[in-house]
């Protein structure tokens, strides 16, 4: 399949390209008879949903969930989930430099190398629009795991950093995605900033996962920490992932790092260990700059809005682990 689905016992196929007809997702692995809350599943399209945030991209889209098969009577049926969401805010003739010009860090030209034809419209199938399939089978794995919280914040954008403590002391983390919400205002000012002069940035996001059980993952090849790796680094500006201390590793000696079970992020031998499990993922600046970007209608920092979608990607992560775990009839698995 080229790469479009992802899972195995709980997976998912995305499909569409960003100025097509639609976009969408089929899901297969969902049980049956889960109740389905149509309107908490727009609610997460729209935390990922353009022009909704001031600072983020002026481009404006529904993005109305049409669910087309898999569910009756507000349930789940355990048959293939088919759900689009259609393109209603396109103009193309914004990109029509990107026939020709292509943008480092992006796929435009590593496309064209691979298929010998693109769409350029927006990215085509490279386009940030390709997340809302995600977040639309995010939606569903977390049916399955009612039980784990997942959280994913802003750790750092441009000047502003927060912690997991700044997290757990939050209520709301609206509309940035950031804990301290106090600085709202001065974030708004920093986007509009640079949306204004055509400049990006990137920054962290931080996961804290809390009540997920012991034993989801293997000890080789199928590493919880592995499937977490690959569904993030799968986002298209992702470019690094860690959990635990990550990189802190470096500095420190066995001791220090094995004097506290804390320290290895609730993940140890590439197995679930019962503890809250803490990851942190590093995204480039937007590839569309300069006058590309003052011309078009792009984000200065997707962080706000690649939020929900980690969240999402992270959850069907969890979900398909623990259906495979079930599948072994695995005694030992704690829920």
């Amino acid at each position: 399949m080229r790469g479009n689905k992802f899972g195995k016992l709980f997976s998912f196929v995305s499909f569409g390209e960003s100025h097509g007809n639609a976009l969408g997702t089929v899901l297969d692995g969902v049980p049956a008879g889960l109740e389905v809350d149509l309107e908490e599943l727009q609610r997460q399209l729209d935390r990922r949903a353009p022009g909704r945030v001031a600072g983020t991209t002026n481009r404006k889209e529904g993005d109305q969930a049409e669910v087309l098969s898999g569910v009756f009577e507000g349930k789940t049926l355990g048959t293939p989930i088919a759900i689009i969401v259609k393109n209603t805010n396109q103009r193309s003739e914004d990109y029509n430099k990107l026939k020709t010009e292509y943008r480092p860090g992006h796929a435009d030209e590593t496309t064209m190398n691979k298929y010998g034809f693109r769409d350029h419209r927006g990215g085509g199938r490279s386009s940030g629009r390709e997340t809302l399939a995600r977040v639309i089978a995010g939606y569903f794995a977390g049916l399955l795991i009612p039980k784990i919280k997942v959280t994913a914040y802003i750790a750092k954008m441009g000047p502003f950093e927060s912690s997991v403590d700044d997290l757990k002391n939050s209520n709301d983390l609206a509309p940035y995605n950031f804990p301290l919400t106090e600085k709202n205002t001065e974030i708004k000012k920093y986007l509009l900033q640079l949306k204004a002069s055509g400049e990006s940035v990137g920054g962290r996001i931080s996961i804290l996962v809390e009540g997920c059980p012991t034993g989801l993952g293997e000890p080789a090849f199928d590493k919880l920490k592995a499937d977490f790796a690959k569904s993030l680094l799968s986002i298209g500006a992702c470019v690094s992932f860690s959990f635990g201390l990550g990189e802190e590793m470096a500095n420190l000696k066995g001791s220090e790092v094995s004097s506290n079970r804390g320290n290895f992020g609730g993940i140890e031998g590439g197995i679930s260990n019962g503890d809250d499990i803490f990851m942190t993922t590093t995204f480039k600046p937007t590839s569309t700059i300069g006058e590309k970007a003052t011309a078009g209608r792009h984000d200065p920092c997707i962080l706000p809005r690649a939020v929900p979608v980690v969240e999402a990607m992270i959850k069907c992560v969890i979900a398909d682990h623990l259906l495979r775990q079930r599948a072994y009839g695995d005694g030992a698995l704690n829920e």
